[in-house]
């Protein structure tokens, strides 16, 4: 099961990602106005409403360095995960509730508001929660990838 959303995953950035980097030629500056990043439904796990744009780079790819972000509504909870590379998190907007662990404790959340910063290094258990609408920037070296934990 774990290994299909991975592929899932990897095939739904991929195609992302191809649309991110066709506008912009090998070498040249990649440039993303605010209003301009194009958000798709989100790869499984990630729970269904959830939203992601593929900034830079290509995700599924080994050793290639992307950007994204993730549009995670009000109150949707990221059950406990963990991801195959560390992930570099910038809070754009919103706020979000987050926790180290296998399971999901909300009594064990600390809140990251706009321009707070977390790094998740690779097989770290992890869960999160929106308060408010919140975007959050990921950066990573692929291929990126997210499992859940078992309960």
């Amino acid at each position: 099961m774990k290994h299909l959303a991975y592929v899932a995953m990897l095939s739904f950035v991929g195609t992302l990602a191809a649309s991110a980097s066709s506008a912009t030629a090998a070498g040249e500056p990649t440039i993303v106005m605010a209003d301009a990043a194009t958000f798709g439904a989100a790869p499984k796990p990630y729970p269904a409403d959830t939203k992601m744009a593929v900034l830079s780079g290509d995700p599924s790819k080994v050793g290639a360095r992307y950007t994204v972000r993730l549009k995670i509504p009000d109150g949707t909870r990221l059950p406990a995960h963990t991801h195959g590379d560390s992930e570099d998190v910038t809070v754009i907007s919103g706020t979000l509730l987050v926790g180290v662990g296998s399971a999901f404790d909300a009594g064990k959340m600390i809140a990251l508001t706009a321009g707070s910063y977390a790094s998740i290094p690779s097989g770290t258990p992890h869960y999160a929660m929106a308060k408010g609408e919140t975007v959050v920037q990921v950066n990573g070296v692929g291929p990126a990838s997210m499992s859940l934990t078992a309960p």
